[in-house]
């Protein structure tokens, strides 16, 4: 089984690919960059836009993992469903099943929710409906670690110093989601 993940640094972050190869025997590829977004991923131009499209066209892949930019669903809403179609279409043809990385709200209390002027409830709902949508609107299947952060949220760091990135923790639950879902869709499988 071979993953290719599109993502940035959380998807990155304490080596959260090689965790997901772990649990799942996957080969896992990561076309990553920190503070990438997905419309980067369909910009041939890019350095990380040519190796992605490079890889949808020419290489088998049997999942994608699509991960956006952390606040990029709620501040850029049109690019975001715009770059998910045009990647589940993309991954689609490639013969891959399109899986969305639902990420998290900004650690409540974090500096850099307050600095985007957002209260946790508000930008955890928003999150999780807008990859809702994306995964619905692609008949995509979604990994909804938001949904998990959020239920954890009163019992459970899951974030490193600066309120966005995961710690060890956060990443770890980020690759058991994923891998769940993975095996889920290949138990249903004839």
């Amino acid at each position: 089984m071979r993953i290719l993940m599109l993502g940035n640094s959380l998807t990155f972050a304490n080596h959260m690919p090689q965790t997901l190869a772990l649990l799942t025997g996957a080969e896992v590829v990561q076309h990553t960059r920190g503070g990438a977004r997905l419309s980067e991923h369909l910009n041939p131009k890019t350095k990380l836009g040519a190796r992605t499209q490079a890889a949808l066209r020419d290489d088998h892949w049997d999942f994608v993992i699509l991960q956006e930019m952390s606040h990029g669903p709620v501040t850029s809403p049109k690019s975001f469903f715009s770059s998910a179609e045009r990647l589940c279409r993309q991954i689609r043809e490639n013969g891959a099943i399109p899986i969305l990385y639902a990420t998290w709200a900004y650690e409540k209390g974090s500096v850099k929710l307050s600095e985007k002027g957002w209260d946790y409830e508000e930008m955890a709902g928003k999150m999780s409906a807008a990859y809702g949508k994306a995964a619905d609107e692609n008949q995509a299947l979604i990994a909804d670690v938001g949904q998990r952060f959020y239920e954890l949220s009163g019992t459970q760091n899951l974030y490193a110093a600066d309120g966005v990135h995961p710690n060890e923790a956060g990443s770890r639950i980020a690759a058991e989601i994923i891998a769940a879902v993975i095996n889920q869709y290949k138990e249903k499988q004839p």
